[in-house]
């Protein structure tokens, strides 16, 4: 094993490239792993813009998987060589907020977003799993690194939004924007039970797989107010809960116009990171 690796960084704002780094040794609650295949967030894309203030030359990255290559003295139930995705979000699940069930704000302000705020991020040939016996999930045989990647934010973001709307069984569900976050939302929302679930989409490609993950309807937004849309479907009651995964304000405030009295709603596009929960259950309420 080589002492250096290659890792993509931040080397100033909107500058990016590939530097050598030391191969990171693991702590005894630690992992190290050999980086299979790795996605680049948006969110990657405004720390560049300068959106969060990291140093020059923190490594970016916080979606992907790979293969242990070195294990914690204090970690147990994992091997070396074995297959395995790390999430977005690392929290610790010891401190009282991880305690609470508030993950991502494991520790305090920053939170349990680590990768890139709060250490080296994992676009690199080698990458550090905090509290690795909380943080590896094992890749099942049957599923490529390619597939596993992409549940290692998107999914988990539309999942968490699906999960914090609330939903009680046969309850009717909008999810604006049916992007990748959109659709695992859809998706978490047809397995939490959903009765109807409304996509909100224009583009014809994303309305047929918003069909294939569990969407009853279809409102597509260029054809019309999404809002008059939804409350002409629901005979003007609108929805149980509404999941807002485009991350603009005039989708959230959409969120809101549509969901009835006594519901509730949930932001799913701000990110699994921060985990808002949104508590207007007494009112009415893209980009992944």
């Amino acid at each position: 094993m080589a002492d250096s690796m290659r890792a993509f960084v931040i080397k100033k704002v909107g500058e990016t490239g590939v530097v050598e780094k030391p191969i990171p040794e693991p702590g005894p609650e630690e992992a190290i792993v050999r980086t299979t295949a790795a996605l680049i967030c948006t969110s990657d894309v405004h720390t560049v813009k300068g959106a969060l203030p990291v140093p020059d030359g923190r490594t970016l990255g916080h979606e992907s998987v790979g293969v242990i290559e070195k294990l914690g003295s204090a970690v147990a139930g994992f091997e070396v060589g074995q297959r395995v995705a790390v999430c977005a979000v690392t929290p610790c699940y010891r401190c009282h907020y991880c305690q609470r069930g508030y993950t991502s704000q494991c520790g305090g302000p920053l939170g349990g977003y680590k990768y890139t705020v709060q250490m080296d991020g994992n676009m690199a040939e080698y990458f550090v799993v905090p509290a690795a016996f909380a943080n590896l999930t094992p890749i099942p045989d049957d599923l490529t690194d390619a597939q596993a990647v992409y549940t290692c934010d998107m999914l988990t973001t539309g999942f968490m939004g699906a999960e914090h709307a609330y939903l009680n069984f046969g309850d009717t569900v909008a999810v604006f924007a049916q992007g990748p976050v959109g659709l695992s939302a859809t998706m978490g929302a047809n397995l939490m039970g959903a009765g109807r679930i409304i996509a909100v989409e224009s583009r014809p490609e994303r309305q047929t797989l918003a069909k294939r993950f569990g969407a009853d309807d279809i409102v597509d937004f260029s054809q019309g107010d999404p809002v008059d849309q939804i409350m002409d479907m629901t005979g003007g009651e609108g929805v149980d809960a509404a999941i807002e995964a485009f991350g603009f304000p005039q989708t959230f405030e959409a969120c809101l116009r549509v969901t009835k009295a006594g519901a509730g709603c949930r932001t799913s596009a701000t990110t699994a990171r921060t985990r808002h929960r949104c508590s207007c259950r007494s009112t009415r309420s893209g980009s992944g």
